[in-house]
């Protein structure tokens, strides 16, 4: 989603970001991407090219069915979504946890709105925690011309059609176009995901987010469709929230879904244990919260000490503080079992990723935290595609080109006040 020239949806675009200067991996760190980051820049995507960030976005991925995969980076997927919404016939959906007010907001709002005034279907649900501070305006504007508005789980108990959940939260980020394109991933709508993609000099200056989204064009598309037509039922008819989840493909086939719902009973963890117990070559995790329970900590850990390279790239800086202590409350443990990891610099870090074996990946909303496995409903694309797992590795090394590497033996010397919050903060994850 973004500005300037028109792009179609399933271009393959190049991207950047200049900003201060940030230290790079380490010497004797791997960061073999394809092109080599620019000292200067932060590693943000503003504009195509590798200038800024070292990153030439890669080709579409075809699938065996002829599904066309493209891996966006920052910006460059709102600006995709965006075109994409504005080319649309018959059909949009929008799902999204965050729907800011701010320009990049209000330029998409607009879009919609000239959407439904011709005469396409529009759907939007939006949550009303993630967006509580957007304009209550826009949303009428939307609703006036003719735009289908969901607000998922009202804080205000009056306002709840059906039972009063403020805990559980739509964290999905999902956009479906005439059953033939859908995209998908961690991005929401604001000037911080999109920068400078969607509005060229936003009034207000904000610190830009780190992201990653997949473009789906062709046939797999429609089976995200079906995904947010769950959602959509709930928001209208209430029931259980298990009803918004959507489960397809979760261990076989080339393109697989997973909408899970805040349920005890998840399916989540324990397709993420199989994973790493299966895994036997390597495993690449960018993860914004990382707070995971003892078993996928232990996983981590047990994968590295049969021999699979482990290695983690997470946040140097946190929008949410005290997630960003829960993890470095496991950093010792995990280096002790061989894990590399990596700190992100100079920016906030808000992918959720992960490959396994350079064949298996995963993108979308979900992080490794309590509130993603028990709280929240998530939504991420599982993809079994070897080419399409390069492009994520060589995604990885370009993050780690902007990262810092944590050595254990610096680690272990850090002042015992330090060790403690990491401890204390680390007894309370479950709530985080």
């Amino acid at each position: 989603m973004g500005r300037e020239a028109n792009h179609s949806y399933d271009a393959a675009m190049d991207v950047g970001l200049a900003d201060p200067a940030v230290s790079p991996g380490d010497a004797d760190s791997p960061a073999d991407a394809t092109q080599s980051p620019p000292v200067e820049a932060v590693g943000i995507n503003l504009r195509p090219g590798p200038e800024d960030d070292g990153w030439l976005t890669p080709p579409a991925v075809e699938l065996a069915d002829g599904t066309r995969l493209q891996l966006y980076k920052d910006g460059e997927a709102l600006r995709a979504a965006y075109d994409a919404i504005k080319n649309a016939r018959r059909l949009i959906c929008l799902e999204v946890y965050i729907f800011s007010s701010d320009e990049t907001g209000r330029a998409f709002a607009d879009l919609l709105c000239e959407k439904a005034r011709q005469g396409v279907a529009v759907y939007v649900i939006y949550d009303d925690f993630g967006s509580i501070g957007a304009d209550p305006q826009m949303f009428k504007r939307m609703r006036q011309s003719g735009v289908h508005l969901a607000l998922f789980h009202p804080l205000r108990p009056w306002k709840c059609q059906f039972s009063w959940r403020p805990i559980n939260r739509d964290h999905r980020k999902l956009v479906v176009i005439d059953d033939q394109i859908a995209g998908l991933g961690g991005l929401n709508i604001g000037n911080e995901y999109a920068g400078s993609w969607i509005v060229p000099t936003p009034a207000k200056p904000c610190e830009l987010w780190r992201d990653n989204a997949v473009g789906i064009v062709g046939p797999g598309a429609s089976v995200f469709r079906r995904s947010f037509a769950q959602t959509w039922r709930y928001t209208q008819r209430g029931g259980r929230i298990r009803r918004t989840e959507f489960i397809h493909n979760l261990l076989e086939g080339d393109l697989g879904v997973m909408a899970v719902a805040p349920t005890l009973n998840s399916k989540l963890r324990p397709f993420l244990y199989r994973l790493l117990r299966d895994a036997r070559r390597s495993i690449l995790l960018t993860m914004a919260y990382f707070a995971p329970d003892d078993p996928l900590l232990e996983g981590l850990c047990k994968a590295a000490r049969r021999g699979v390279r482990v290695r983690l790239v997470l946040p140097g800086r946190c929008d949410v503080p005290v997630v960003r202590l829960c993890a470095r409350a496991y950093y010792e443990m995990l280096l002790e079992a061989g894990i590399e990891i990596y700190e992100r610099q100079g920016v906030i870090l808000h992918t959720k990723a992960m490959v396994v074996d350079e064949s298996t990946s995963i993108l979308g909303s979900t992080n490794l935290d309590y509130r993603s496995i028990e709280y929240n409903c998530e939504l991420s694309a599982i993809i079994r595609n070897e080419t399409f797992g390069r492009q994520m590795c060589e995604l990885f090394q370009n993050d780690i080109g902007f990262s810092r590497q944590i050595k254990i033996k610096e680690w272990r010397g850090r002042p015992h006040w330090d060790r403690f919050v990491h401890w204390a903060v680390s007894r309370a994850r479950y709530l985080l």
